[in-house]
């Protein structure tokens, strides 16, 4: 087949990233980091501190690890530049919000993490969606397939 009847979709190299590109992965990676660092906090007090139930401390755990490789890579496919990231980029974000309301919601200190996680999530999903940002990684628009 030829290329006019597989149009494929690169990005646009040339140039520098741009900003919101940059700022995007950047948060990404920021939520990614924050999933590992509060997994390995449960897993550490689920073996050695005295947990109401270790098997729940170390499955939570081990579970937001596993759970902070979507943004982590997201994060790194967005700085370079791969059309594809931007599906786990936005999935993240979305999975961010009602986290985020439950944290507002609780009457503790969690209060400040949901303010903190929603303007986050907020402003990703933004830089996210942006014309800019979505030219950078050689994404097309509906109707835009033929061009």
């Amino acid at each position: 087949m030829s290329s006019e009847q597989n149009p494929t979709t690169t990005p646009d190299a040339t140039g520098p990233r741009p900003r919101r590109l940059t700022y995007a992965a950047a948060l990404a990676a920021l939520e990614g980091l924050a999933l590992v660092a509060g997994g390995v906090w449960m897993l550490v007090l689920g073996l050695t501190g005295e947990p109401d139930d270790r098997q729940q401390a170390v499955t939570g755990g081990v579970t937001l690890i596993a759970l902070a490789l979507l943004p982590l890579l997201a994060a790194r496919g967005l700085f370079a530049r791969r059309s594809w990231s931007r599906g786990p980029a936005v999935i993240t974000q979305i999975m961010a919000l009602p986290v985020a309301y439950n944290l507002l919601r609780s009457d503790s200190v969690a209060i400040p993490a949901g303010i903190v996680l929603a303007v986050v999530a907020v402003t990703a999903l933004v830089l996210l969606i942006n014309a800019e940002t979505t030219r950078a990684l050689g994404i097309r628009g509906p109707g835009n397939a033929e061009k």
